[in-house]
């Protein structure tokens, strides 16, 4: 039996010997018909449009801001009165005017209060007139010693009482009048209606809203800036503006700042006045806008923001140094814009040449050339 066994270990053995020499043999042709790897490329042709400089700007500083755009002028019509809505014919962008008749409150019932008083108050007026002629026959027969001054006294009180009683009743003339007035709504101010909040026919109580109407022609943004950045503002500042989906740039200006900060954010709310001619009839209350506030102007060495790179713990630009690539780390000043460009104050000394983002990332150590451009053809006769 033992015997057996080790013929069996010996039978195994080879045939593990022969698996792994059978292996060797497949991958050595496998190799040896495979292409010899690409050589990696060791050096990069650069553009000269590729490059900038590092050079001296004059620097427009700028806080970032956005926010929605808000009328400056809108009022909601609410009623004064409970009652019947009856009349509303305007609708959503329908131009109203300042003092135009918009809707009624059934006025029935305001009309009967308002006659029902004035009745009382002529009720009150003549027994105003009973209570003085009283007063004066007593005051005659008192001069005649045919009554006391007791009676006269008390004549002169149901006079005055009748007056005080008469009074009353035309304040309450006043009351049913100037509620029978508030049966009619009125605009308050010329726009357009935004909202309609009630239909007619509909039973409304007192401070029910019914129309909102705006006033497009002004029109101003509420943006939220940072309790750091609030002490850069001024009133007076101006900046640029764009509205969500529109190419056209707004001009505005600082014209209110909130004195107080937010409770939640510690943001203070500043106000810009929207030039909207450059918009025409585009510009609404509720569009989303965002730009930049222009806080003053500095002269810096400068970089295009987008020639930043951040993709490691320090900032960093890629420059072109002796015919290679360097990731040269930077400190990054305040941002700025020179005309449409956004650009970022570095630590750089003036003619550093750095790479543009559309050059991509390039690994450091890498030789660069630049690429000579071609020479022009002469021009055939």
């Amino acid at each position: 039996m033992k015997r057996s066994r080790l013929i069996g270990l010996v039978i195994t053995a080879v045939v593990v010997l022969g698996l792994a020499w059978a292996g060797q043999r497949l991958l050595q042709k496998r190799n040896a018909g495979a292409k010899p790897p690409a050589p990696v490329s060791s050096s990069v042709e650069l553009a000269a449009t590729d490059l900038v400089a590092v050079q001296e700007v004059d620097l427009a500083l700028g806080l970032p801001v956005s926010g929605t755009l808000r009328a400056v002028h809108s009022a909601l019509l609410k009623t004064r009165v409970a009652g019947e809505l009856q009349g509303l014919k305007v609708r959503e962008g329908d131009a109203v005017k300042a003092g135009q008749l918009l809707a009624q409150i059934d006025p029935t019932e305001y009309r009967a209060r308002l006659q029902q008083a004035q009745q009382q108050a002529d009720a009150a007026r003549a027994q105003v007139d009973i209570a003085q002629r009283q007063l004066d026959n007593n005051r005659a027969l008192v001069a005649q010693n045919f009554i006391s001054q007791t009676a006269l006294e008390a004549s002169l009180s149901n006079s005055q009482a009748a007056q005080a009683t008469y009074r009353a009743a035309l304040a309450a003339v006043d009351v049913a009048r100037k509620s029978l007035d508030e049966t009619a709504l009125v605009a308050p101010i010329s726009g357009q209606v935004a909202q309609r909040l009630s239909q007619p026919g509909e039973r409304l109580a007192v401070d029910a809203r019914i129309l909102e109407i705006v006033d497009s022609s002004r029109l101003e943004l509420e943006a939220q800036i940072a309790a750091v950045d609030s002490l850069k503002l001024k009133l007076g500042q101006t900046g640029q503006l764009r509205i969500e989906g529109s190419p056209a740039v707004l001009s505005a200006r600082l014209v209110r700042i909130n004195p107080s900060a937010q409770a939640a954010s510690r943001s203070v709310l500043a106000y810009l006045s929207v030039d909207s001619r450059g918009a025409g009839a585009a510009l609404r209350q509720g569009l989303y806008a965002q730009g930049v506030l222009g806080t003053g102007r500095s002269r810096v060495l400068a970089v295009p923001l987008s020639a930043l790179r951040t993709d490691q713990a320090q900032p960093y630009v890629q420059v072109l140094e002796d015919g290679q690539i360097v990731h040269q780390p930077v400190k990054a000043g305040v941002q700025g814009t020179v005309g449409d460009e956004v650009m970022v104050a570095v630590d750089l000394s003036a003619g550093t040449q750095v790479l543009r983002a559309s050059v991509g990332l390039l690994r450091p150590g890498l030789a660069a050339r630049l690429t000579a451009l071609p020479e022009p053809k002469p021009r055939q006769p």
